[in-house]
């Protein structure tokens, strides 16, 4: 089998609204191969800086564009794709847009070893440990206190016991920031699980004497609160607070995330498989495990990302929960003919081979940017 083509798709809502909110856009991928099987996979980063890494003509050796390198290998040899495409790169690669845009492939192609195999992804990356995932109801926090307690129980109400809510406007008052945090906490109760996601907002003192403040509403994790690249801020607050520190979204290497674990001490590592692909999910999920650390995903795009943090997630021994995006976009919520199946607050993985979701092409053709 060959590859014969990799297509990405760029996605857009015809209104986007300036908040760090990623359901609005996406960047789909589609592989091709000469047996009529064809795979597909999911970048959640900048679309058009992604789709000019895939498209990019030949230059040399060590920057090539990525549909180039491609065409006519095997995609069954994910691994060893993956190492050619990591090689390929070195001069304007080795993180952020080039392995975004890696990831995307490296998706489709599971999808098309799965198809061409007939298993489903989690029985190529060892078998399913599990065949659900819990999932918490994941939120940007609304601009009135109000509109997000209304939030808060809809997800209660819809059979999740955890819920998320995060970035603007939290972060920026002392006052403001309480206020929010007692509101979802009485709104969903004593039983049910509350993430607080910050938004890189806070330095580590802040974090500190905020973790100390929101002590008593019991919060599952602060996650993010710091600039990423602030391993020994991480550090500080990780040794300092009660509560446990995540991160790890904007990561996509097993360099950085090792340094996030092991400088930043932080406690669950959230991996974005639309940001490290599969392959290099499994092995940071490996490293984790082997310092004691438990992973989940990050997911706010499409439901491909969301098949795919599933199989992922089943997959992996020190798997703790699964983010679900509920924000209403049509991209995020509607682009799959067949999505996973989100019952009583639990992922269920998919019986079909491969990924087990194909995208609709209504949606595609409706929202794609052309030109």
């Amino acid at each position: 089998m060959q590859i014969t083509d990799v297509e990405a798709f760029y996605l857009r809502l015809p209104e986007i609204q300036a908040r760090t909110d990623s359901s609005q856009d996406a960047l789909i991928v589609k592989v091709s191969t000469d047996a009529g099987i064809t795979g597909w996979g999911e970048v959640d980063g900048c679309p058009a800086v992604a789709k000019a890494i895939i498209e990019a003509p030949y230059s040399h050796t060590m920057v090539t564009g990525l549909k180039s390198l491609l065409l006519g290998k095997n995609p069954l040899e994910t691994a060893r794709l993956w190492d050619e495409m990591y090689k390929a790169t070195l001069y304007y690669g080795r993180g952020g847009a080039v392995i975004q845009a890696m990831a995307g492939i490296d998706l489709a192609l599971w999808d098309i070893k799965g198809k061409a195999l007939g298993k489903p992804v989690v029985e190529l990356l060892g078998g399913a440990l599990r065949r659900s995932m819990r999932v918490y109801s994941s939120n940007m926090f609304q601009f009135t206190v109000e509109a997000t307690v209304e939030r808060a129980r809809r997800a209660i109400d819809t059979g999740h016991t955890g819920v998320k809510f995060g970035w603007e406007p939290f972060g920026q008052s002392e006052q403001a920031d309480l206020a929010y945090v007692e509101a979802v906490r009485r709104a969903i109760g004593d039983d049910n699980d509350f993430m607080l996601d910050v938004g890189l907002v806070w330095d580590a003192k802040t974090t500190i004497r905020r973790a100390r403040l929101f002590e008593p509403y019991r919060l599952f994790w602060i996650e993010e609160p710091l600039h990423p690249d602030d391993y020994a801020g991480y550090g500080k607050v990780s040794a300092a607070c009660t509560q446990h520190i995540a991160a790890g979204e904007e990561e996509c290497s097993v360099t950085g995330f090792a340094r996030l674990i092991d400088e930043g001490g932080i406690d669950i590592v959230q991996i974005d498989v639309t940001r490290t692909g599969l392959t290099q999910a499994m092995r940071i999920a490996d490293y984790a495990r082997s310092r004691g650390r438990k992973v989940c995903n990050h997911n706010f795009t499409t439901d491909i990302n969301t098949a795919a943090s599933l199989h992922f997630l089943c997959a992996v021994e020190n798997a703790l929960v699964m983010e679900y995006c509920v924000e209403p976009s049509e991209i995020s919520q509607n682009l799959a003919l067949n999505p996973v199946r989100i019952e009583d607050g639990f992922a269920h993985l998919p019986s079909d081979p491969g990924l087990g979701v194909e995208p609709d092409p209504r949606v595609i053709e409706k929202y794609l940017v052309t030109g």
